[in-house]
């Protein structure tokens, strides 16, 4: 509950089926770059100072593997299996560097249902403007289950 209003989860295991898929476009734009390095006070320079990045191979600016993966993990919680899901393993290997303003484009498939875990497997491929895949990999997911105890109902009100 968020102040006073039922907010909706997402879909249980057994609603769920392996071969589903998502598609989802993500354009990297200063201010996501900006909030990811103001709350994790991430100084490296390879992710903002472009005369340093100019000196590397990389040649320009990188967006951080880690805020990548947020945006992997942000669509788990948004949409697939969506609020009340939690992702409890991750495989993700970075490819090819992701650079500030680019586009990507993000498929999801699940892989694998097993219902008697209450787990999802979900393959996860990132693909850049040019078509190469700059994130390959695997995200287990646990979808929302509630469970019922004798208070759930009684505490509804508070």
């Amino acid at each position: 509950m968020l102040l006073g209003k039922k907010r909706r989860l997402g879909r249980k295991v057994d609603e769920i089926t392996s071969g589903e898929k998502l598609k989802l476009t993500e354009k990297i734009e200063d201010k996501d770059l900006l909030l990811y390095l103001g709350l994790t006070n991430d100084a490296n320079p390879l992710y903002v100072q472009h005369d340093y990045a100019s000196r590397t191979s990389f040649e320009r600016p990188i967006v951080p593997s880690i805020m990548l993966n947020g945006i992997i993990t942000s669509a788990i919680s948004k949409y697939l299996p969506g609020p009340g899901s939690h992702v409890i393993e991750q495989h993700l290997s970075f490819l090819k560097q992701v650079y500030h303003y680019e586009t990507i484009e993000v498929l999801f498939e699940v892989i694998r249902v097993e219902p008697d875990q209450n787990t999802i497997t979900l393959k996860v491929e990132a693909t850049d403007e040019a078509d190469e895949t700059v994130i390959t990999g695997t995200v287990v997911v646990m979808p929302p289950k509630l469970v019922d105890n004798l208070t759930s109902q009684a505490m509804e009100n508070f």
